[in-house]
């Protein structure tokens, strides 16, 4: 399925191009610039628009190297700051840099859009501006959460985008969340699970009950092997590649799972401290402690991917520093690469009942 695009696009662009919102972060535009320097090194054929005030960004890029003539200025004088209300920031933020970097995407100008800023605001701008996929009744946000399955992460959806999710919505959730495993991890049939308190069939709300019937009913023409039920331990396990659950229960688990990994990492350096032949331990152990650092390293898959509107945006956390602002804009330009939004609006648009369809599903390429 190919989306209708507006007006204002640039059919004489050739390059894949990012748009970046360069005051999202909490260290500010330098460390913004800074892995936008990190990631063109790696990337010759991609080129970046950075949304901020220009006089700054400017003397910023200046100073990096790589980024000259692969990296332009679109001036926004304004920011998003964590504190504002996203229907605030809807009514006014017409002039920040936000919404500069989402309206980009929207006039085709740029392929996706990344920002570190306010999530409820990026979202609700998001929704605004590009406007949800035809079916998709509560868009939501994926991210990769560590596993032991052999790709080395599992795809998690929703994780805040909407703390509600009917049966209906989750059964989105699940063609979503597989059309990104697909695509973003290589995965050509994906396992789905959906998360409950228990993985019995008799457990949990009626809504999971009802949303169990509708994703075993989809799965054959979605083209994944739903498992049936998971557990909150399964979420870094090798049982499902994507792990479908409300907002509510995603946010939590997520913020859970990043608090006992700095827990854990904290009492490491405790004990190994703790005496001199500990210490001589963790020297011994460095090697093998760097290899355990580099897989859970939360910045090698920094972004959250908002799934379900018709343009991709990818959300970096705010305390991202240069190499997870790198890592947050790698992502996006992988999915931009593989076509991902308009594949994952044919696998929707596909597996909806007759009277839902707003569009055809034209679209040969698999979602």
């Amino acid at each position: 399925m190919t989306l209708a695009r507006p007006d204002k696009t640039d059919t004489t662009r050739q390059r894949l191009v990012i748009a970046v919102d360069a005051m999202g972060g909490d260290s500010g535009p330098a460390t913004v610039v800074a892995g936008c320097a990190i990631f063109v090194k790696r990337n010759p054929n991609i080129d970046l628009i950075l949304h901020g005030p220009q006089a700054e960004l400017d003397a910023l890029i200046a100073k990096r190297k790589p980024l000259r003539g692969r990296c332009t200025v679109r001036a926004a004088d304004s920011v998003v700051t964590m504190e504002d209300k996203p229907s605030h920031v809807v009514r006014h933020g017409k002039g920040t840099s936000m919404y500069s970097t989402v309206e980009t995407v929207r006039a085709r100008e740029a392929d996706v859009a990344v920002s570190c800023g306010n999530t409820g605001a990026l979202m609700a701008l998001s929704m605004i501006r590009l406007r949800k996929l035809p079916g998709v009744n509560r868009p939501a946000i994926a991210v990769l959460w560590p596993s032991r399955n052999s790709q080395g992460f599992n795809v998690m959806l929703d994780v805040g985008a909407d703390i509600r999710a009917d049966a209906d919505d989750l059964l989105r959730y699940a063609l979503m969340g597989a059309s990104y495993a697909r695509n973003g991890m290589d995965l050509p049939r994906p396992r789905v699970g959906l998360l409950n308190v228990g993985t019995e069939e008799h457990k949990g709300r009626a809504e999971l009950h009802d949303a169990f019937d509708l994703i075993k009913a989809n799965e054959a023409q979605a083209e994944f092997d739903f498992v049936g039920f998971v557990e909150g331990s399964d979420i870094p396990g090798d049982v499902a590649d994507v792990i479908v659950t409300d907002g509510f229960t995603g946010n939590v688990a997520i913020k859970t799972g990043e608090g006992t990994a700095g827990l854990i990492g904290d009492l490491l350096k405790e004990a190994f401290k703790y005496t001199p032949l500990s210490r001589l331990a963790s020297l011994l152990a460095f090697t093998s402690l760097q290899r355990l650092k580099r897989r859970i390293d939360p910045r090698r898959v920094n972004g959250g991917v908002f799934l379900g509107l018709n343009g991709t945006v990818v959300k970096s956390h705010g305390s991202a520093d240069a190499t997870g602002v790198s890592a947050a804009i790698s992502l996006a330009a992988q999915l931009a690469q593989n076509g991902f939004n308009d594949k994952l609006a044919a696998r929707v648009a596909a597996v909806l009942p007759t009277e839902d369809k707003t569009t055809e599903d034209t679209g040969h390429t698999q979602a």
